[in-house]
């Protein structure tokens, strides 16, 4: 699961990682233009919630241009999935994660799986340890997780943490089409099954493999994985889904963290800070 994450990168630190083209363009309205001025950037963000905007890097052809092929970009995105036949974009903040098992079949997520794939940047992820009992409820949908001892969990060797993800274009019918808010650009996160393998560093204290921490994970993507990934030609549902096999244990780290993350109001380096040891309780 991942339902928030730290993003502090420069766009044009990313921009030389994903080997980005072109990044936000000026222009208001359609989605050729996505209503973003190129002035705006983004301030490093430390607890990035869902109904944020965040930097996405995508694949897609320019509007207008005379050449058909695919620019890489990067782009501002609404963190969660709003369906292009969505009626109202209410729903978005309920779609901030797609599983990687079901992602080819669900309606909301299906088409976008097979054209409009796109990778999210982060430093890496928190997520709550909770007891055993709790975690089962929760994946089979029967209680929400109460937030215990955050966790932070990153590339061990210091690198960006590539999440695989979907976007869509939604249209708000009630604005004329000049109108800067009458295309929303929204994105999810793909998750899979966590890791059982031992983690790159644990810490004294705690996990020993991200299993430990939550069933589930944000879909991580390696180098080697990028353009197959962000490729708009490919779009047969059997070869996208032998993308989603996740990477090679032992390539991440976890630490605890203050529960002050716990607070979307908090942001700031100082959450990313190691602790020694839990401050919570845990099943540890």
């Amino acid at each position: 699961m991942c339902g928030r994450y730290a993003a502090s990168r420069a766009p044009e630190d990313l921009a030389g990682i994903f080997e980005v083209e072109m990044g936000v363009p000026p222009g208001r309205g359609d989605s050729s233009h996505w209503g973003r001025e190129p002035e705006e950037t983004f301030a490093p963000d430390y607890n990035v919630a869902p109904t944020k905007e965040v930097y996405a890097v995508l694949d897609r052809p320019l509007k207008d241009a005379d050449d058909p092929d695919p620019v890489r970009q990067l782009r501002k995105l609404k963190w969660g999935l709003v369906p292009s036949w969505a009626k109202t974009p209410e729903g978005g903040a309920r779609m901030i994660n797609a599983r990687a098992e079901t992602v080819h079949e669900k309606p909301s997520f299906r088409r976008a799986f097979t054209t409009r794939r796109c990778i999210l940047p982060a430093d890496g992820y928190y997520e709550w340890v909770t007891a055993a009992g709790e975690r089962e409820l929760e994946v089979e949908g029967k209680k929400k997780r109460p937030r215990k001892q955050p966790y932070f969990v990153t590339p061990a060797d210091g690198s960006v943490f590539a999440m695989a993800g979907l976007y869509e274009f939604w249209r708000d019918r009630t604005l004329p089409d000049d109108h800067a808010l009458a295309w929303w650009v929204t994105c999810s996160v793909i998750t899979t099954e966590a890791e059982t393998t031992p983690l790159a560093a644990a810490p004294a204290e705690g996990p020993r493999a991200l299993a430990d921490i939550h069933p589930r994970m944000p879909l991580m993507l390696t180098p080697d994985h990028w353009d197959a990934w962000l490729d708009p030609a490919r779009t047969d549902v059997d070869d996208l889904r032998g993308l989603l096999a996740p990477p090679p244990g032992g390539l991440l780290r976890a630490f605890p963290v203050s529960t002050a993350v716990s607070n979307v109001r908090n942001n700031g380096p100082e959450l990313l800070t190691e602790l020694e040891g839990p401050e919570e309780g845990t099943l540890f």
